[in-house]
């Protein structure tokens, strides 16, 4: 059986369960690099070039540990788009070019070229390619793609019931999870699931606020049409396709009486976030706005003090709401 390796970075929180389905079903084994550590982080920032941003060194850092294992392959795609008219991030098309460039030894890489941006007949071409590495039927090739594309649906539907795409994808693998949060504040979180749900990387933003008794609402709980229409109002479009779902759904969020307030995760040397999140502060006008600004060196006591600061704003402020509607007769 063929081994291929998997780093535990960048797009895996949001397409892990159709890159795993599809080479289980052509007989391949994945063998996916541990939760990220400290280890990972200063293996990567080792590895990588100053200018990537901070969610490109720790994806380094995954490759460095996959490098000890004896793989058959090692799956490094090259993610142009993943939709129409749409593009992510230009250090995400170089990232098999740096790896290639910054390791001596590694196992074959399967640099796929994902771009949906104008059709997806050269995808199917790319994906037909990498399935003849497995399997030399086309039906069978045909098939795995289509179980794939059922799989993550499945792991979507469980992200929109609450729970972070990497919980979800727990629950997916068959790990039981609970979702029962004692809250008294609701808070819309917003930021790159690469960032977001690496809870090393966000420094486990999600889970302390949770423990702080807040709800937290995530862009995969919103509609995606819904997200399409807010972002839609902006005078151009936002041809980023994170940045647009991040403008979307920070004005759902701010249309939506149980939130009180928003909080924007995003990374030190990432381009896009630095006028994402200076748009999305401008244009909102109805909830308090928060936006965080994390990298290696990120201390934990600054970012707690930050978030408990954040949540007591919120409640004072929810009572100074009460107190303002009492009558004055008492």
């Amino acid at each position: 059986m063929k081994t291929v390796g998997m780093p535990r970075g960048l797009f895996y929180y949001y397409y892990y369960p159709w890159y795993k389905t599809f080479f289980n079903d052509l007989g391949a084994r994945v063998i996916l690099s541990s939760p990220t550590t400290r280890i990972t982080i200063d293996q990567g920032i080792n590895k990588a070039v100053d200018e990537t941003c901070f969610p490109i060194k720790v994806y380094f850092g995954h490759v460095q540990e996959l490098c000890q294992y004896d793989l058959d392959y090692l799956f490094v795609p090259r993610i142009v788009s993943i939709e129409a008219r749409s593009y992510i991030c230009p250090k995400f098309m170089g990232v098999p070019d740096m790896i290639r460039a910054s390791f001596s030894s590694l196992p074959p890489l399967i640099d796929i070229t994902i771009d949906l941006s104008r059709s997806q007949r050269s995808f199917k071409e790319e994906l037909y390619k990498t399935g003849q590495l497995f399997s030399k039927s086309r039906r069978r090739i045909k098939a795995a793609e289509e179980h794939s594309s059922q799989e993550l649906k499945y792991c979507q539907t469980i992200a929109a019931q609450g729970y972070t795409m990497a919980e979800a994808i727990d629950i997916w693998e068959g790990q039981e999870l609970t979702s029962t949060w004692d809250s008294d504040l609701c808070i819309g979180v917003l930021g790159h699931g690469y960032s977001l749900y690496d809870q090393t990387i966000s420094l486990d933003i999600i889970g302390r606020l949770r423990k702080m008794g807040c709800r937290v609402v995530l862009p995969e709980v919103l509609p995606g049409e819904r997200v399409e229409n807010e972002a839609a109002t902006m005078p151009k479009r936002i041809f980023w396709t994170l940045g647009r779902k991040m403008v979307g759904s920070a004005f759902s969020m701010e249309k939506m009486p149980e939130i009180d307030g928003i909080i924007y995760v995003a990374c030190f040397g990432c381009g896009p976030d630095s006028f994402i999140g200076e748009i999305i502060e401008r244009k909102l006008k109805g909830k308090p706005y928060m936006m965080l600004v994390i990298d290696e060196h990120t201390g934990e006591g600054g970012l707690v003090t930050r978030l408990e600061a954040f949540c007591d704003m919120l409640r004072r402020r929810r009572r100074q709401k009460i107190e303002d509607n009492l009558p004055a007769y008492g």
